[in-house]
C-alpha cells in the first residue's frame, strides 16, 4: 500500500487512465478488424476515413505509436485498393 496521499491519488488516476486507454485501443482494433472483413469496395471506402481519423487521434495522444498508426493506415489503403 502506498504511504503518501499523492501516490494513492496517482494510483487512482492510473487505473482510470488505463481503463480509458484500453477502451479506445480495443475500439480501434475492432474497427480495423471490421474494415478488413469487408469485401465490398464501396463500403470499405466509406469506412476508411472514420478508421483513419480514429488512428490519428489515438496516435496523437500516445495510446498507440504514430508509426503503428501510419502502418495500419497504409495497409488498410492497400487492402481497399486491391478490392475489386
Amino acid at each position: 500500500m502506498a504511504n503518501h496521499k499523492s501516490s494513492v491519488k496517482r494510483i487512482r488516476q492510473e487505473v482510470k487512465r488505463r481503463l480509458h486507454n484500453r477502451y479506445y485501443a480495443k475500439t480501434m482494433r475492432n474497427a480495423v478488424r471490421k474494415l478488413r472483413a469487408t469485401t465490398d469496395k464501396a463500403e470499405a471506402t466509406a469506412m476508411y476515413p472514420s478508421v483513419q481519423k480514429m488512428l490519428d487521434k489515438l496516435a496523437k495522444v500516445n495510446i498507440i505509436h504514430k508509426n503503428k498508426a501510419a502502418n495500419l493506415k497504409s495497409k488498410l489503403a492497400v487492402y481497399i485498393n486491391k478490392l475489386g
